[in-house]
């Protein structure tokens, strides 16, 4: 078989429909192997797809943006969706069944330092109606690390991708309260990215398949059967903890069954970053994103 590297920057259960093209048997079909591995810390997977270590990354198209601020043109472009939602939720340490995001004015927040994560959570703020300002923000460090922090007794909420929430609630160490998504509404939240030259080629036509095939699979198997295709991925997260994780982001409607980036979804994700005062232009779509290899 042929092989095919690919690279998540974050390793969670919200980016299943890739983690399903190779624990589901997709990629086998099409008669690629799969190496596949996490950015180190301090690191981009764009970094392992310049070099050659990767050829598909779990990207933003962030990155795409960051790069023509730079005056640059991009080396590599985004040509399909992981989650066209924010995945990320907000867990209290309290029980409030009467939560509302006013509530986190004056608390203690341990969540992300910056880039996407943190620029999605102020235009959730923002669509709230709250002052991001008001929140006393905890930046323990990574994904982690703020699991940690918050295990140990920092923070009132957490900032959290599934299933790691799931995991607090039956420990009995905390109460998820709000999904960020649901303030935010459909975005180019996350991407496969490659190099363009790669397109073009037998086993990017051939990863498309399997990735297709995934994307189906997501939208027609429970949430059970998900989290048994996966859950050899997640040792420390119990089963019962995983499906649930599953079936909830299948209710959010961030894994639709199209996998291309939508002008519309790219359009939203241009908003938000000009409300963070991120971008100085409303970059074009082709100058990010490519359609998928037919």
């Amino acid at each position: 078989m042929a092989k095919i590297g690919i690279q998540f920057t974050l390793f969670s259960a919200f980016y299943a429909p890739l983690i399903v093209t190779f624990a589901k048997g997709f990629l086998a079909e099409e008669g690629l192997e799969t190496d596949w591995s996490v950015a180190p810390p301090g690191k981009s997977a764009l970094d392992a797809l310049m070099s050659g270590e990767a050829e598909v990354v779990q990207s933003a198209l962030s990155n795409g943006f960051t790069t023509l601020e730079k005056g640059e043109t991009p080396q590599i472009v985004h040509f399909a969706q992981i989650n066209e939602m924010d995945g990320f939720f907000l867990t209290s340490r309290d029980d409030r069944p009467g939560f509302t995001w006013a509530d986190l004015e004056g608390a203690d927040l341990v969540c992300f330092g910056g880039g996407q994560p943190l620029a999605m959570f102020k235009y959730a703020c923002h669509r709230a109606g709250i002052d991001f300002e008001k929140i006393n923000a905890v930046h323990p460090g990574s994904a982690k690390d703020m699991d940690e922090a918050f295990r140990n007794g920092q923070g009132d909420f957490i900032q959290q991708q599934g299933p790691f929430p799931q995991q607090l609630v039956a420990d009995g160490i905390g109460h998820i309260v709000a999904q960020v998504g649901k303030q935010i509404g459909p975005c180019g939240f996350s991407s496969l990215a490659a190099k363009p030259e790669w397109l073009s080629t037998d086993k990017a036509r051939a990863f498309v398949r399997a990735y297709t095939k995934a994307r189906q699979y997501m939208n027609s198997a429970t949430a059970a059967d998900i989290a048994t295709a996966i859950k050899q991925h997640f040792p420390e997260i119990h089963p019962d903890v995983l499906e649930d994780c599953i079936s909830t982001y299948q209710s959010l409607g961030c894994w639709t069954p199209h996998i291309e980036i939508t002008e519309d979804a790219y359009g939203r994700t241009l908003d938000i970053y000009e409300y963070n005062g991120l971008i100085t232009n409303r970059h074009d779509y082709d100058k990010v994103c490519a359609e998928p290899p037919a």
